[in-house]
């Protein structure tokens, strides 16, 4: 009779390490990258006064985002959100780098911001301007932080 309590146990204590090991695997947070920042190597092939926007594209690629205005620049926007459990995601890291071009096609300023405490900062500047002529554009991109949820990305509507 002994042995057959000592293999019931054995099996529970199989069945409770393999629950807990599930049930602590699943609050493990999980990350998703949204958009494209290119990284700052790829932003060093762009010469500021130099390079057109063919170079550009050919460098970095095109965005996904470009001002409104013709002639106006090129916004590359990333973002990383955190989903642990089953609460909402939250948005953890936001980036945008932005390229601007004179009417001629060439690049005058490259500027890369992202947030800190919920305020736009820019990270580095390359420019022959004082700044980007779009920093409303910029300030769009970078505030929306918790008005848009992925459910409203994602939805099919």
């Amino acid at each position: 009779m002994q042995v057959g309590i000592g293999s019931m146990m054995r099996k529970m204590l199989v069945c409770a390490a393999v629950g807990a090991t599930l049930v602590l695997g699943a609050c493990s947070p999980i990350y998703r990258n949204h958009g494209y920042v290119p990284l700052e190597e790829n932003l060093a092939k762009i010469e500021v006064g130099k390079s057109t926007r063919d170079d550009v594209a050919a460098d970095i690629g095109r965005p996904s985002s470009t001002g409104l205005l013709e002639g106006s620049g090129w916004y590359y926007v990333g973002s990383r959100w955190k989903t642990v459990t089953w609460h909402a995601p939250k948005e953890i890291q936001r980036e945008v780098v932005a390229i601007s071009f004179n009417k001629a096609g060439v690049v005058s300023n490259v500027e890369r911001f992202g947030l800190n405490r919920g305020e736009v900062v820019p990270l580095s500047r390359r420019v022959t301007q004082s700044n980007v002529k779009g920093i409303g554009v910029i300030r769009q991109l970078m505030g929306s932080i918790g008005r848009i949820t992925p459910g409203q990305v994602l939805s099919d509507n």
